[in-house]
């Protein structure tokens, strides 16, 4: 999601990647407005920050892509490159660790 930042006509003239003082409303990556004013823009900040945020959900969208392409045996782990494999097997750890840490602090709750 991007925050925007509108003109006096309600125009998008600014975008941020986290709420501003002058930047509260927040639209979807694939808005069609936001990428209306991205295309005709002539700031490339303003660019660069909304494909940041979307690669972050695209790198997402790829692990999975990646593992059901393995689960159903279309490829192999070991068909992948050394770096991707070491990259997607670090990120799945650190996910693993990231969700049973989570699962603790669940636990806890009705002991307060």
């Amino acid at each position: 999601m991007a925050y925007i930042q509108r003109d006096s006509q309600g125009k998008i003239s600014a975008v941020f990647d986290s709420r501003q003082d002058n930047a509260q409303e927040f639209l979807p990556l694939d808005s069609p407005e936001l990428l209306e004013y991205l295309i005709h823009s002539d700031s490339t900040e303003d660019a660069r920050k909304v494909l940041s945020t979307s690669d972050i959900n695209l790198i997402r969208v790829l692990e999975d892509l990646i593992n059901t392409l393995i689960d159903k045996k279309v490829i192999l782990f070991t068909d992948l490159p050394l770096a991707a494999r070491e990259k997607l097997s670090s990120r799945e750890k650190i996910r693993g660790h990231l969700n049973s840490l989570e699962n603790l602090m669940g636990d806890d709750e009705g002991i307060l």
